[in-house]
């Protein structure tokens, strides 16, 4: 492994060939090594990269799953895991072989972010830790399938305890209408936090909604896309999930709602945004609405939760609801279940009534 010194500059560069995948023979030139060294190392790490040891630095390893990972995944699903990766994962294990890291050196990294602060100063919350160790296992996985490292350290040293899960906190439909009445007077916030409420759509699901999602005939919106703001750009992706594809009716007086709202947009094509406002925009005005209807506050996301605990109390099943709010699993709506324990006492009460009904055919 030869490396060679730029005399002009006075630095150091690699030069050399490889064999691509189809066997051809090509030639690799990197400058701008401040030593011999070096350059003789990222030639070593390429090597081992094209031949898939795992005797290569995690760093190595990382660009490889990046590369192979990033076009499989949507954009702000890839956005969000790009900057764990860089800012949480690589500066600790960087360096290191991949097949040189173990269970305790996982544990020591987790140690490390437990000692971290957010921006407002506070230590990151187990929940958090956990999803950014999820992340590192991912990466360890991809290299047990693909590159034959013998074991997932991340798995065998498990994940930080978590903190006791928090309550989750909704609006009562009592509380969303006080709400609902202060917004009327803002239109466009209105019929968005209406949507929001009824249909228990995501966030995003809503802002990518266009005049074409409506079908004011059978009362349904479709939901087949989602919006999210970009390195200071508008991207529309795909949902969330496959699941999230879905049709939700709305209960009439919503569709009139809706359609007496897109009547009075003026120039909107059928494919243009009906909500051209940000995720931050509608937080400031929940923010807003809350404080002047005299109701706790809470997140824009709480409304799809609102949206879900108003069904249950309603009486619907949990397949039902994973239905309509697009849960790829029941297990995620049955999480809700605690939220009323008044039903455990309904349940108790018909038992109860059923089995005297028994004794008293008998």
């Amino acid at each position: 492994m030869p490396a060679y010194r730029d005399e002009k500059k006075g630095n150091w560069y690699a030069a050399f060939y490889y064999e691509d995948w189809n066997g051809a023979h090509k030639k690799k030139l990197k400058r701008g090594f401040p030593t011999k060294k070096a350059a003789i190392e990222w030639e070593r790490q390429f090597q081992l990269q094209k031949n898939g040891s795992v005797d290569m630095k995690f760093e190595s390893f990382v660009n490889i799953y990046c590369n192979d990972l990033k076009n499989r995944v949507r954009e702000h699903t890839w956005s969000t895991k790009e900057y764990v990766i860089y800012h949480k994962i690589l500066p600790f294990f960087r360096d290191m072989k991949l097949c040189d890291i173990k269970p305790r050196d996982v544990i020591a990294w987790q140690n490390e972010l437990m000692k971290q602060k957010n921006k407002k100063g506070q230590a990151l919350s187990s929940t958090y830790i956990n999803k950014i160790h999820g992340q590192l296992s991912s990466i360890f996985n991809y290299a047990v399938r693909y590159y034959g490292l013998e074991s997932n350290p991340a798995r065998i040293a498990g994940c930080v305890a978590n903190e006791k899960r928090k309550e989750i906190i909704v609006w009562t439909k009592d509380e969303y209408m006080k709400f609902a009445e202060v917004m009327m007077e803002q239109p466009l916030y209105y019929y968005a936090f209406e949507m929001l409420y009824w249909c228990g759509i995501r966030e995003g699901e809503l802002l990518a909604l266009t005049p074409g999602d409506f079908n004011f005939k059978k009362n349904t919106v479709s939901i087949t896309k989602s919006y999210q703001r970009l390195n200071g750009k508008d991207v529309i992706t795909d949902p969330k999930t496959k699941k999230s594809i879905r049709v939700v009716s709305m209960p009439t007086f919503l569709a009139e709602e809706m359609k007496e709202y897109m009547d009075s947009l003026y120039g909107v094509s059928l494919k243009d945004r009906i909500f051209p406002v940000t995720k931050s925009g509608l937080s400031r005005k929940m923010e807003w609405g809350s404080k002047a209807a005299g109701i706790p506050r809470i997140r824009i996301h709480d409304l799809r939760h609102s949206h879900i605990s108003l069904l249950i109390s309603m009486g619907f099943s949990a397949v039902e609801i994973a239905d309509r709010v697009g849960h790829e699993s029941i297990h995620i709506t049955y999480q809700y279940a605690h939220m009323f324990p008044e039903r455990q006492k309904e349940m108790v009460d018909r038992l109860e009534k059923t089995r005297m009904e028994d004794q008293h055919v008998s």
